[in-house]
């Protein structure tokens, strides 16, 4: 199996090389970099990133502007890194398109089991996607389960993030069923939801943006107190009309 390659970016250097010396030893292939300069630099010149950790708190362009210029030409998955206490920072970086974050401090253990659970989500896909047929055909829209593209009826096909994707996913394995929060989370992100999470409402809200096309809006509808529903209809299918 190919070494996974992933870039920490952060600041401070002893953060930097603890991170790298750890993931190293779990079998990683480790980049690093201090600001967002030599960061974006390096991504252009690295084709084979699996995954980014990144500070917001960066010298030059913050994490959130990295974040946004990474999403607009790439959907490898992001894990955020942030100081702050507050909620804030961590529901810009979800609204930016970042797949998970982590609070500061930290153990590199927590660090490594989000990233294992975040590349086990990325695994099977090419699989699922061919038993049933890899294309998802739902209100004249079409994901491309293997590609992981969406083409929204009457625009052109774009890539979705790793975030985005999974949930839509999800939801449309499930059409019709009412899927609880707290299984949400956990089948998303690996993780249970903590009662002041607010990461699964930002990416219900950012998935039903990214959807929303006059009466569409309602594709994903809150059922109060159990959770959420995908009211369309769902054609599994080998290849697109």
């Amino acid at each position: 199996m190919k070494t996974k390659r992933i870039v920490v970016v952060d600041d401070d250097y002893k953060i930097r090389e603890l991170l790298k010396t750890y993931l190293e030893k779990n079998n990683y292939q480790v980049d690093v970099a201090g600001d967002g300069e030599s960061f974006l630099t390096l991504f252009r010149q690295t084709p084979d990133i699996s995954l980014i950790v990144l500070d917001i708190m960066l010298p030059g362009q913050d994490g959130f502007s990295v974040c946004q210029k990474v999403r607009a030409v790439s959907d490898v998955p992001i894990i955020m890194l942030t100081a702050n206490a507050e909620e804030t920072d961590r529901v810009v970086g979800l609204e930016m398109g970042a797949d998970d974050y982590i609070a500061k401090p930290f153990s590199p253990r927590e660090l490594l089991a989000r990233i294992k659970a975040i590349h086990r989500r990325y695994e099977p896909v090419q699989s699922s996607a061919e038993d049933g047929g890899r294309y998802y055909r739902f209100r004249g829209h079409l994901l491309d389960g293997l590609e992981r593209t969406l083409t929204l009826a009457g625009s052109p096909s774009e890539s979705i993030s790793g975030a985005d994707f999974q949930l839509l996913k999800l939801f449309l394995d499930h059409a019709g069923e009412v899927l609880s929060r707290s299984y949400l989370m956990k089948a998303t992100r690996g993780r249970d939801l903590g009662p002041l999470d607010r990461y699964l409402d930002v990416q219900i809200s950012r998935l039903r943006t990214r959807l929303s096309s006059g009466s569409d809006t309602q594709l994903i509808k809150t059922v109060r107190g159990q959770g959420y529903v995908f009211t369309a209809d769902v054609e599994r299918l080998h290849a697109p009309d």
